[in-house]
């Protein structure tokens, strides 16, 4: 529903203009550069609170009571523990704003969350505590002011974006019928900036591969098979796999565990491996490629048995097998917001209304869930600067956040419209 306009005004532009020219928005973004030292607030209180995936729950309830403060109607967390809370409109399908709570920091890691002047630091302060207050920036602004949305807009703090938590909570929303019906345009907010419109989701695979053998001590049971040897050649054949410059892929080894002691021949080694690609075929060439790598690992290192003159005289009574096991554990879907939808059409509007110079982007962020199933989804920045992120030394910069609210909000009320 766009916003009521002359008949004579029908262009996304015009659209746009007409929004912002209205008293009400004027106030609404009056009320954002106001609210700039409570959100600051907030980002730090947020931040300082851990939210590794699996383990947001306490930033949760966090958000449910700053929902509640904000006047959003009913306030829950619901069975994967996405928090929710709505702003009412008239009748029918309307407009989602989300970002997600989760961080990719395990529970123990130090949380020295600081400002100093504009800047904040700390691990978190930026993905996704941007994207998380300039959605609670939002949901303030429209209970503070006179402004009406024409639509109901949902505030969801979803989990389980990061790693491994692989887009569960976004998962768990489009699941339900309810939300199917009731969602016809999703606004997602995700770090900081402006610049970017991410319209193209990147699809990617992971996967846990576990080697194991019988293990033993590295001189009496010398010439049992090593299951960290079967993994290295494993990784040395998949690194001789092709991954094409076009379309855009890369492959990543970034978790490798395994063995007790210097001493010891372990009883198992694994891996964690990631995949993408802006093509699944591709995606699944190299999950091919990857598996085949994992049994040549293993096959070329139970053989060396053959091999050597001092075999184990274990051997007989442990066997000499090593078996691999491939789990997936990350299936991120891809997809592509189409040239002519509605929420492009207006985000670029309204990017061109602010003089603010934005691209379109591909990316792995919950967007993939629903432009996976060819519904109007985008991610956009919170605004301000941010940098270092999945880093303990992370950073927001705080300077220039008006403009992404400010981008924000005439985004969702363009597709809300305005009951003037």
């Amino acid at each position: 529903m766009p916003p009521k306009v002359p008949t004579a005004v029908a262009t996304p532009e015009q659209e746009i203009a007409h929004l912002a020219s209205l008293p009400e928005l004027r106030e609404a973004c009056d009320w954002l550069r106001g609210a700039e030292s409570k959100l600051r607030e907030w980002q730090v209180e947020m931040a300082g609170i851990a939210a590794p995936p699996f383990g947001e729950a306490v930033r949760g309830q966090w958000l449910a009571g700053k929902f509640r403060e904000l006047g959003l109607e009913g306030v829950h967390i619901d069975d994967v523990g996405n928090v929710l809370g709505l702003h009412p409109g008239q009748d029918g399908p309307g407009v989602a704003v989300s970002a997600h709570i989760d961080t990719v920091f395990p529970p123990e890691s130090p949380l020295n969350i600081r400002q100093e002047g504009d800047r904040l630091f700390g691990p978190g302060v930026s993905d996704n505590g941007a994207g998380v207050i300039a959605m609670l920036a939002v949901a303030g602004a429209l209970q503070a002011t006179s402004i009406r949305p024409g639509l109901p807009v949902l505030f969801l703090g979803n989990v389980g974006e990061e790693g491994e938590g692989d887009l569960r909570g976004m998962r768990h929303i489009f699941s339900q019928r309810r939300w199917l019906d009731s969602i016809a345009y999703h606004v997602i907010l995700d770090g900081a900036g402006t610049d970017v419109i991410i319209a193209e989701a990147l699809g990617s695979r992971r996967f846990e591969i576990t080697v194991r053998g019988p293990g033993g001590h590295s001189w009496s049971d010398y010439g049992v098979p090593n299951p960290i040897v079967a993994l290295a050649r494993a990784i040395e054949a998949f690194s001789h796999a092709n991954v094409p410059h076009e379309p855009r892929t890369s492959t990543n080894i970034g978790v490798i565990r395994g063995g007790t002691s210097v001493n010891s021949i372990p009883e198992a080694a694994s891996m964690r491996v990631d995949i993408r690609s802006t093509s699944m075929e591709e995606i699944d060439r190299l999950e091919r490629a990857l598996r085949l790598a994992v049994d040549q690992g293993t096959s070329e290192t139970a053989e060396q048995l053959g091999e050597t003159d001092r075999p184990s005289t274990r051997l007989s009574k442990r066997g000499s097998d090593l078996t691999a096991e491939v789990v997936v554990i990350g299936n991120r879907p891809s997809g592509e917001l189409a040239a002519g939808s509605r929420i492009l059409q207006v985000v670029r509007a309204v990017d061109k209304h602010l003089d603010n110079p934005a691209h379109v982007q591909r990316a792995s962020t919950d967007a993939n869930i629903p432009l996976s199933m060819g519904r109007e989804a985008l991610a956009l920045g919170g605004g301000g600067r941010g940098g270092g992120a999945h880093t303990l030394q992370e950073w927001f910069d705080c300077g220039g956040r008006d403009l992404g609210l400010r981008r924000v909000l005439l985004t969702v009320l363009a597709l809300t419209g305005v009951q003037e």
